[in-house]
């Protein structure tokens, strides 16, 4: 039998199928992507990129008279296009996944699908009820697509404010201790993920302000300015996504190796002492908040004494682990001395070293023949943006500010 699918190209439903397949050809572009470069962040995004296109499917086909009767109606009534209990996880798993290259999905994280499976199951049930067992619809005797029911629509709105927070959350976390763990924190935290949670958050605030406007969220209506505004949302993420893929495939070649390394030998370290013994000094040493003041003065003076002759802040992948083996004890120790000393992280700490070499070097008269930049460099920083904040940061003037004050002396 040979079916005829209807549809109808009227302004609303060709605007959504331009979207439609935008959102397809990025999602496969995405996949593509991540299966070549073994990227589980790609892979991440290229599923929820393929989620917001289904997401805008039912409107698009809708508008393209597909709810009118027959084959298209029923595939409508009994296809989950919009799967409103994924994004929100898939969002949250795409965050992690970003920050952390090495990111697996445990066990007790598959539960985050148990509700997008239940209403699976649901669906199931549905179309074995009304197409397999009774002669008439019961489930869609109403004749309303289930995916546009308020309470499902309700519940997904839910759910992705839920996945926000606890996105906002991972990312304030890592971000606390990102700064605590490398002296190039400013690298790791790339623009991208503000970018991208603004762009979630304003999904769910047209959400809101479109559930005001018209309360029925299964009439069409004036849902399709929230379908049309969502569809430039979402190929804003498409595109800005896509781009952030091509130009790192981790977080960056230089930040996400430093950190990686930091992360395999703080492991070590946490193995080793659940070796020790009771009584090793070592277990005692490495844990914080347990160095009494004269141990954080001892550590202080041969911290110090460490950055200052050894000049390690000039390293700009420098991380806690490289301090920790240059003084034969743990990254735990160090970052209790640095938390604990000198009350100030240890992205903070070494920032402060490289703005005092900077100092001295612009006093000598090295930026006559060579640049601020420059200079900036070969004291560790390793970008203007970073140099420029930790310099204002620790002096509360500019660089240039500073240079002219050596010019009026």
């Amino acid at each position: 039998m040979i079916f005829d699918f209807p549809f109808s190209f009227g302004q609303k439903s060709s605007l959504l199928l331009i979207f439609f397949f935008f959102g397809l050809v990025f999602s496969l572009l995405t996949l593509r992507i991540g299966v070549l470069r073994e990227n589980k962040a790609s892979k991440w995004l290229s599923l929820l990129l393929f989620l917001c296109t289904m997401y805008i499917t039912p409107y698009m086909l809708g508008y393209a008279n597909w709810y009118s009767g027959g084959v298209t109606r029923e595939i409508l009534f009994f296809v989950p296009f919009m799967q409103v209990f994924l994004i929100g996880p898939v969002v949250f798993f795409y965050m992690k996944s970003l920050l952390d290259s090495g990111f697996r999905l445990s066990q007790r994280e598959f539960l985050h699908f148990l509700p997008a499976v239940l209403y699976g199951v649901y669906s199931l049930v549905v179309f074995v009820t009304d197409k397999l067992i009774l002669d008439e619809f019961y489930f869609y005797a109403d004749g309303r697509d289930k995916d546009l029911a308020n309470w499902y629509q309700a519940s997904g709105l839910f759910s992705m404010a839920i996945y926000l927070i606890l996105s906002l959350k991972y990312y304030t976390d890592y971000k606390k201790r990102i700064f605590n763990e490398v002296s190039y924190a400013d690298t790791i935290l790339f623009q991208w993920i503000r970018n991208f949670t603004i762009a979630f958050l304003g999904i769910l605030i047209l959400r809101v302000l479109f559930f005001i406007i018209n309360p029925d969220w299964g009439e069409f209506g004036s849902q399709f300015w929230y379908y049309l505004s969502f569809s430039f949302i979402f190929s804003y993420v498409a595109i800005a996504g896509y781009t952030n893929v091509v130009k790192y495939t981790t977080l960056s070649e230089i930040g996400q190796s430093g950190f990686n390394k930091y992360q395999k030998v703080e492991q070590k370290e946490v193995e080793q002492d659940d070796k020790s013994q009771p009584d090793s000094s070592l277990l005692k040493e490495t844990k914080p908040n347990q160095l009494d003041e004269a141990r954080i003065v001892e550590w202080k003076t041969k911290l110090q004494h460490l950055m200052g002759e050894n000049r390690l802040y000039e390293n700009p992948r420098l991380t806690l682990t490289d301090v920790a083996q240059e003084l034969g004890t743990t990254s735990k120790l160090i970052s209790t001395v640095v938390n604990q000393g000198f009350r100030m992280n240890f992205n903070d700490y070494v920032n402060q070293f490289r703005v005092e070499a900077v100092q001295q070097r612009l006093k000598a008269g090295e930026h006559i023949s060579k640049t601020l930049l420059g200079v900036a460099l070969e004291c560790g920083f390793n970008s203007k943006a970073t140099f420029n904040r930790a310099f204002k940061k620790n002096t509360s003037i500019s660089p240039k500010d500073f240079l002219e004050s050596l010019t009026n002396e």
